[in-house]
């Protein structure tokens, strides 16, 4: 599997991640209604829960831009760096959004997309 591609598949998987975050450990967990128990959460598991919806929220735009780059012939070290970024861009916000690092988060998730941008920009100039 090539990098774009797995790092489409990583950031789809990120937000399963911040949802198990928001979970583990909790035996009062409600598996029969877990977004009325989620919402009712607080501290780093809101704070896990939150991150996880930006996530969902961040994959569609980048999962194109991965796939608008590889079929606009894009170069390849070009898609490979955009990539690397989101996905490190993309850990460092939910780790700063659970230790709640607002200002760094937000520092993180321009860099997220930003990267999804280039792409984008990248595409478009082919």
């Amino acid at each position: 599997m090539n990098l774009p591609i797995a790092s489409i598949l990583l950031a789809g998987a990120i937000p399963w991640i911040c949802a198990g975050i928001a979970k583990a450990g909790q035996k009062n967990y409600d598996n029969h209604n877990p977004r009325a128990w989620l919402a009712l959460q607080t501290g780093y598991r809101a704070r896990a829960n939150a991150a996880q919806a930006n996530s969902f929220e961040a994959f569609p735009l980048y999962a194109i831009g991965v796939l608008l780059a590889m079929l606009s012939e894009v170069a390849d070290e070009h898609i490979q760096l955009c990539a690397v970024i989101f996905i490190v861009a993309r850990v460092a916000y939910v780790a700063c959004y659970i230790l709640d690092k607002d200002k760094l988060r937000s520092l993180a998730w321009t860099v997220g997309v930003a990267s999804t941008v280039t792409l984008y920009v990248l595409s478009a100039g082919q």
